[in-house]
């Protein structure tokens, strides 16, 4: 039978809600982590308006101007973590201001090599959950998937889920009466997301990774090429 029990998941919710100020994201977000747990998978989750997160893409931003920088500290656990979700709310149809900063500041990480010389996110799988009561959950997990993907994640079939109630104004995700929690095709999804996320991080974990051929920055950097042809190089 197989087991999740030593895999570590991290969630980021990028409400621009403070805490306790209730999160339809987090409702959301709630249903995949508790899947998660069952599994025995250690969840954390983080609402990025919580903390103090300069803007700017370099790892520590207090080496470029700003007084005080929080993300250092959850780069620590995004490192930490097999598996990444990202959970927003959709604003003007896009992502939320939050996420696009959370985006900015994992690509700040991005150059950052693994101990075989492969981009640092290599192994590690992504997906994203969507909450909104307007339309705009595809352009919005479309958005960040191919973020995770170009940083390195490793995005599973079915790596998305999401809500919207009717275009606006309406009712949001745990809103009374709004049929949120009890949306079949909501939480179809959504479970789907999570075990497809399990599937592929439990795969990658018992392979040690990507193969470390092909992909290499360090060794591309030294001069080795991996079969591509070109005249200047030969």
């Amino acid at each position: 039978m197989t087991t999740y029990d030593d895999l570590r998941a991290l969630f980021i919710n990028c409400t621009l809600k403070r805490s306790p100020e209730r999160s339809n994201t987090e409702g959301l977000l709630d249903v995949s982590r508790q899947i998660m747990e069952k599994q025995g998978v250690r969840v954390d989750v983080i609402r990025a308006v919580d903390h103090d997160i300069a803007t700017g893409v370099w790892p520590d931003m207090t080496e470029h101007g700003w007084a005080t920088d929080e993300w250092p500290a959850i780069q620590e656990q995004v490192m930490a973590a097999d598996i990444l979700v990202i959970a927003g709310p959709i604003w003007l149809g896009d992502n939320s201001s939050v996420t696009k900063q959370v985006i900015e500041r994992l690509y700040g990480n991005s150059s950052i090599l693994n101990e075989h010389g492969q981009y640092a996110y290599y192994g590690r799988v992504g997906g994203c959950l969507i909450t909104g009561n307007e339309d705009g959950v595809k352009h919005c997990a479309m958005n960040v998937l191919y973020s995770l993907q170009h940083l390195g994640y490793t995005v599973p079939p079915q790596a998305d889920a999401g809500w919207i109630g009717e275009a606006g104004p309406g009712p949001s995700y745990l809103d009374e009466g709004s049929g949120g929690p009890d949306n079949d095709f909501t939480n179809r999804n959504t479970t789907f997301m999570t075990w497809n996320l399990l599937h592929l991080a439990r795969i990658l974990k018992d392979a040690g990774g990507i193969p470390a051929h092909g992909n290499q920055r360090s060794e591309w950097d030294a001069g080795c090429r991996f079969d591509f042809e070109n005249p200047e190089y030969r």
